[in-house]
């Protein structure tokens, strides 16, 4: 498998797990174009303190199960969580709020913005 399939693999368990707890607003952006030290983020918005920590939970869970390390954690806050999994992929979990004063999509502008569509579940 090349390292950007198993990238993309991770990055996809990240995504449908915050969308399993309800996040917001999922984002993803590429940062190997514009840093030498980052790789991807993800994004999302939680609409209180409860949800941001289950959030949190499902997300380090399933991230491991996808293959990332255990993550680092910076935080917790009521506002905003951080999960480092190395310098690989960083997820930021906020509240509305600290999303649209921080504005880290507008800080990363260059970055490019990768798409992981809703998938449908089996009826």
């Amino acid at each position: 498998m090349k390292p950007d399939q198993q990238a993309r693999q991770q990055l996809r368990a990240i995504v449908d797990a915050a969308r399993e707890r309800r996040a917001e607003d999922v984002a993803v952006l590429d940062l190997t174009s514009v840093s030498t030290t980052l790789d991807y983020f993800v994004i999302c918005t939680a609409t209180a303190g409860l949800q941001l920590n289950a959030i949190q939970e499902n997300v380090r869970q399933k991230a491991m199960e996808a293959g990332l390390q255990r993550p680092s954690v910076e935080g917790p806050s009521d506002r905003w969580l951080l999960l480092a999994f190395g310098g690989s992929i960083v997820v930021h979990i906020m509240t509305k709020d600290a999303r649209e004063y921080y504005d880290l999509e507008g800080l990363w502008s260059d970055a490019r913005k990768l798409e992981f569509p809703e998938e449908t579940q089996p009826s």
